[in-house]
């Protein structure tokens, strides 16, 4: 009877996977599975930052991105021309800016701007949620999930982060980011879903605004996002200068 039992439970068990019904998670895992949805493990992809200002005029940049594991990031300018050739790397939270003619690589810190605009050099060099922030507390509402995340460090751009994920695909909606203090730094929105191809569903666009910048808005859109293999070299100092030999 026990035995029967257990297969019973077993059987429901993967029946409701089978479904699609979710099974209840721990908010660390629930992120987990947001980094999973988001990106491939390494992978690279082209991006359009878009800055807006108060009067309406808008700034563009074109920006080719390599990924590897959860901790390595390289962005090369593709346009304006005057931004052509620039590069910024980012290993852990140590990031650098390769500017043509220029001796070496700067350092750079995560709250400065290469674009300027909204988004600042941790959101454009964003590495996966789970490697900086733990979840603490998880509420449902409705069909969402709403995460508590908090920095695992003090050198983590925002100290804490308010997540709110659809509960059926995952992905996330909008993330309120603050500083120590409690106040909002600013709020980022994902939108436009989007198949990139081998089982990769995931918003095609973020924007975001922030009660520091009135007015302002800046939009980054996602394009040709796909797996690929890196060797660590890409992902150092003297390759900052080589970057575009990576592009197909």
């Amino acid at each position: 009877m026990k035995r029967i039992q257990i297969l019973l439970m077993s059987t429901a068990y993967f029946l409701l996977v089978y479904a699609g019904i979710a099974v209840a998670m721990e908010p660390n895992e629930i992120l987990q599975q947001v980094d999973a949805r988001m990106q491939p493990r390494s992978y690279e992809m082209y991006r359009k930052l878009i800055n807006v200002e108060p009067d309406g005029t808008s700034k563009e940049f074109v920006l080719y991105t390599v990924k590897k594991g959860q901790d390595k990031m390289v962005a090369l300018f593709i346009s304006p021309a005057s931004e052509k050739g620039r590069a910024t790397l980012r290993l852990g939270e140590n990031m650098w800016l390769y500017i043509p003619n220029v001796g070496k690589p700067l350092r750079i810190t995560s709250l400065q701007s290469v674009v300027g605009g909204v988004f600042n050099n941790s959101d454009i060099l964003r590495l996966d949620f789970s490697a900086e922030y733990d979840a603490l507390g998880m509420n449902e509402e409705g069909e969402q999930y709403v995460l508590e995340l908090k920095a695992k460090n003090g050198s983590v751009a925002y100290d804490h982060l308010k997540m709110t994920v659809d509960a059926k695909s995952l992905l996330p909606l909008d993330i309120e980011c603050y500083a120590a203090s409690g106040m909002l730094i600013k709020t980022l929105h994902y939108s436009k879903i989007k198949d990139f191809g081998n089982g990769m569903v995931r918003p095609s666009m973020l924007e975001t605004d922030s009660p520091l910048y009135k007015g302002y808005k800046s939009v980054m859109l996602f394009a040709k996002m796909q797996e690929r293999e890196l060797a660590d070299e890409v992902f150092t100092l003297n390759y900052m200068s080589k970057v575009d030999e990576l592009r197909q």
